[in-house]
């Protein structure tokens, strides 16, 4: 997917409905009140040494800071809002709304926006399971305010 396709699965996803259940759909998985659409996937890394690992994150980083671009013309730079804090804040048991509790278990920070049409959060994030596990390029769409 290029930048555009990508521009295009969020200007859908800004206005399409909720789902009532949390499940799957083709570009990634949604619940009420959200969706998060899994834009690019890399390979694994099980047989890497880290070097490229470290290449593929600083591509999938670009990938984003260039998407944001785009969606800062529309909408104003977005605010880096860092899931750290969340993260920490969920393992201390507290409970964290969706979809910020998983998302705060696999990606860092997000860019952040308020779409004014639908009044919806745009955020865009870089996400890793683990070290060996493939990259995605995440794009979330809620009308959850983040925590």
């Amino acid at each position: 997917m290029d930048i555009a396709q990508h521009l295009a699965v969020i200007d859908r996803l800004c206005s399409a409905d909720f789902p009532t259940e949390h499940g799957r759909w083709e570009a990634g998985t949604a619940g009420p009140g959200h969706h998060v659409a899994e834009l690019r996937t890399s390979t694994d890394f099980w047989e890497d040494d880290g070097t490229e690992r470290e290449a593929v994150a600083a591509q999938y980083e670009a990938e984003r800071d260039a998407l944001s671009e785009r969606l800062a013309e529309r909408w104003g730079a977005p605010d880096v809002f860092s899931l750290w804090s969340v993260l920490v804040r969920s393992m201390e048991g507290e409970d964290v709304p969706e979809p910020w509790g998983v998302l705060a278990s696999h990606v860092p920070d997000v860019h952040l926006w308020r779409e004014a049409g639908h009044g919806r959060w745009v955020a865009l994030g870089v996400s890793q399971w683990d070290k060996e596990l493939p990259f995605q390029l995440l794009a979330l769409v809620t009308e959850t305010e983040p925590p």
